[in-house]
C-alpha cells in the first residue's frame, strides 16, 4: 500500500480523538534541530467542531485487537485497515513540518499485537522524531492501557503531553460496550502518568538536566450521548478526575454514530453537540470560577438547560444572591455573575480601589452587560437609574422574559461536525504527493 493511501486511511480514522488543546510548554530551538513548541499554544486555525488542525493527527494502525462497540476501528468493523512504521511516520511528521503543512503531531494507535508491541512502536516513532531529527515542537501521545509502566516511562520523555482516553464515564457502561477494558486499567496509567509527572518536577528542582516528563500534563476524553448516562454523572466524573489525577483538561466528544449497533443510537442520530458545548462550558466553571458539580446539578436535575449556558442558569436559579453591589462584592461572587469572567472581574476588584464603579465604567472594564445587568447595582442602582435595596430578593430572575434574554446567546452548530483534512484543504492533492515521494 502506497504511503499516500496510508495516510488518508490512518488520518481519517483519527479524528474522533478530540485534540482542541493549546502546547502548555515552552520549548526553545537549541539552534541545531527543528521546531518550537510555545507555551501560548499552538492552535491557530480550528475546524467546525472546534478541533485544533494544526497537528498532523494519525494513529499509527488502525488495526486493533480489541472490538469496543463506538469505535470505527473495532476489531469487527469492516473498514479498510493500514499500518506505520515508525521510519515511514517519522518522515511523514518532519516533511510536512519543513513544508509548513502542520506545526506539531498527535500520535496514537489501535491495539496490534498486545498493549507492549503497540507502545514500543510509538517510542520509537518519537525517538526518531525528536533524537534523529531533533525536533523541538508540540507532541501530544496517547498512552496504551496495559502496557508497561517503563513503556510509559520512555514515552512521557518523548512527548510534551500525555492522554488516556477514560472513553465513557461510567464503568457500567463501558463493561457493555467496551468488555475488553476496564476502569482500572484506565485509571491505573492515569495514576501512573500523574506520579511520574510529580517526581519529574522534583528532579528537574535538583537536577536541571533531568529530561522532561509530559511537562505539559495529561488529559483525558469521554464519549457524550452514546450512553444513558446524565450530565450529573459526567461532571462529577470530570470533578474527581481534576482532583485526583491534575489533569489538564478533560475532553467532550459528542458521539457520532459509526455503524450498525443495538446497543447505540442509530446512524440517524444526530451528535448532541449543544450537549457537549455545556459540558465545556460547565468544565470551564469547574477549573476557572470555583464552582462544584453538584452547585451545577443535582440528583433532582441531571441535565443542563439546553436554553441557558451553565452560570446563567445558576443565577437564576439562586435569585437570593442578587442583585450584587459591585462596589462591595467579593471576588469570588463576581465570578458568579453571568457576563463577568476571570479577567473583568480582577478589573472590578481593581478598579474600584480608586473609584466608585458605574455600569459605564463596568462595560469598559469587559463586563458583558447584556448579561450581568440582570444580577448588578452599581453604588445601589440599577442600568435603568432604579434604586433598589441590596437585599431585597431578585424575583424578577425567575421571569420568562429575563430567562428569554439570557438565552439569546445565539449557540448554533452544524448539524454536521467536520473535522478539515489534508486532503481537501490546502495543500493540493498534487502537492502532498509530491511531498510524499520527496519531489518537493
Amino acid at each position: 500500500m502506497e504511503t499516500f493511501e496510508k495516510l488518508q486511511i490512518l488520518g481519517d480514522s483519527a479524528k474522533y480523538d478530540a485534540a482542541c488543546t493549546s502546547s502548555g510548554v515552552d520549548r526553545k530551538n537549541t539552534g541545531d534541530g527543528l521546531g518550537n513548541s510555545a507555551s501560548c499554544g499552538i492552535c491557530h486555525s480550528f475546524a467546525a467542531d472546534g478541533r485544533c488542525i494544526s497537528l498532523l493527527k494519525v494513529l499509527m494502525t488502525n488495526y486493533c485487537i480489541y472490538d469496543c462497540k463506538y469505535c470505527i476501528n473495532r476489531k469487527s468493523n469492516d473498514v479498510p485497515r493500514a499500518r506505520f512504521e515508525p521510519r515511514e511516520l517519522a518522515e511523514i511528521v518532519i516533511n510536512f513540518y519543513k513544508r509548513n503543512y502542520i506545526e506539531g503531531l498527535f500520535l496514537s494507535s489501535g491495539i496490534i499485537k498486545n498493549p507492549d508491541y503497540t507502545c514500543e512502536q510509538m517510542i520509537e516513532t518519537l525517538s526518531i522524531i525528536r533524537h534523529e531529527y531533533k525536533f523541538n515542537g508540540y507532541i501530544h501521545a496517547k498512552a496504551i492501557p496495559g502496557a508497561d509502566p517503563e513503556l510509559l516511562s520512555r514515552l512521557g520523555t518523548l512527548a510534551d503531553r500525555m492522554s488516556v482516553n477514560i472513553e465513557l464515564p461510567s464503568e457500567q457502561s463501558l463493561q457493555k460496550l467496551a468488555p475488553d477494558k476496564s476502569k482500572r486499567s484506565i485509571l491505573l496509567p492515569m495514576h501512573q502518568i500523574q506520579t511520574k509527572i510529580r517526581e519529574n518536577s522534583t528532579e528537574l528542582v535538583r537536577y536541571k538536566t533531568a529530561p522532561k516528563f509530559a511537562p505539559a500534563g495529561q488529559s483525558t476524553q469521554m464519549i457524550i450521548g452514546a450512553t444513558p448516562d446524565t450530565d450529573f454523572q459526567i461532571l462529577r466524573l470530570s470533578e474527581a478526575l481534576y482532583n485526583k489525577f491534575s489533569l489538564k483538561r478533560v475532553f467532550y466528544s459528542a458521539y457520532i454514530p459509526v455503524g450498525d449497533e443495538k446497543l447505540l443510537p442509530s446512524k440517524d442520530t444526530k451528535p448532541p453537540l449543544l450537549r457537549e458545548h455545556r459540558l465545556y462550558q460547565a468544565d470551564w466553571l469547574l477549573r476557572f470560577y470555583g464552582f462544584r458539580a453538584e452547585e451545577l446539578l443535582d440528583e433532582k436535575h441531571q441535565q443542563f438547560n439546553p436554553l441557558l449556558d451553565p452560570k446563567s442558569n445558576w443565577a437564576v436559579q439562586h435569585p437570593e444572591h442578587f442583585p450584587l453591589e459591585v462596589n462591595r462584592a467579593p471576588y469570588e461572587m463576581l465570578l458568579r455573575v453571568p457576563g463577568i469572567g476571570v479577567k473583568s472581574a480582577g478589573r472590578i476588584v481593581a478598579a474600584r480601589r480608586n473609584c466608585t464603579l458605574d455600569f459605564a465604567a463596568l462595560k469598559k472594564l469587559g463586563v458583558v452587560l447584556k448579561r450581568a445587568q440582570y444580577f448588578l447595582l452599581c453604588n445601589g442602582r440599577r442600568p435603568d437609574g432604579l434604586i433598589v435595596n441590596e437585599n431585597t430578593i431578585a424575583t424578577h430572575l425567575m421571569s420568562d422574559s429575563t430567562v428569554k434574554q439570557l438565552s439569546a446567546e445565539g449557540v448554533y452548530f452544524n448539524d454536521e461536525p467536520e473535522q478539515l483534512s489534508f486532503f481537501d484543504q490546502q495543500p493540493t492533492l498534487e502537492d502532498m504527493q509530491k511531498c510524499l515521494t520527496g519531489q518537493m
